[in-house]
């Protein structure tokens, strides 16, 4: 295979790696699927409200009820990491936007439910720290452990080629 090379040695492919940018097209995916993740995400939390607050025949199983909301929760909340596991950046942007709308709609649910807020000890701003410092974590070791691989595959060090019309005398 014969591969040209850039000024600085690297092989078109590494070199088309290295510049690759995230395209809008590319983000707008992650934007849809953020949407969807928070859709889903507020479901689950209304859902949960209203079973905890308005359905008094679960009241006994409380333990097994909030066991499976938290179940139900931390499932949906893997699914943009799943999804986007090699691509950081979207994991990041598809995670937020969900969570950005989880924020929202667990602020109008604490004008319902009166001491939403006291009760869970969690006003909506710090929801919204708290899930964007959770998943920019996993973006950061989705990317670090790409770096691993990417690295453990190429070798680090230029390879160094003879220029044409030198002479090279190896013994």
């Amino acid at each position: 295979m014969n591969e040209s090379n850039d000024p600085d040695g690297l092989p078109n492919r590494e070199v088309a790696y290295a510049k690759r940018e995230v395209r809008p097209s590319a983000l707008r995916q992650a934007l849809i699927a953020g949407c969807y993740l928070g859709a889903m995400l507020t479901i689950a939390m209304l859902g949960s409200l209203v079973v905890a607050n308005r359905i008094p025949a679960f009241e006994p199983y409380a333990f097994e009820r909030n066991a499976a909301c938290y179940a139900l929760f931390v499932m949906l909340m893997i699914v943009p990491v799943l999804r986007f596991l090699n691509r950081p950046v979207k994991m990041f942007v598809a995670s937020l936007t969900g969570w950005i709308i989880l924020s929202v709609a667990y602020d109008f649910a604490g004008i319902y439910f009166h001491n939403l807020f006291v009760v869970l000890q969690r006003t909506p701003f710090e929801v919204l720290i708290e899930g964007a410092i959770l998943y920019g974590v996993l973006a950061v070791a989705a990317w670090v452990c790409r770096m691993i691989v990417h690295a453990r595959r190429h070798s680090l060090a230029p390879v160094r080629r003879a220029r044409a019309g030198s002479v090279s005398s190896h013994r």
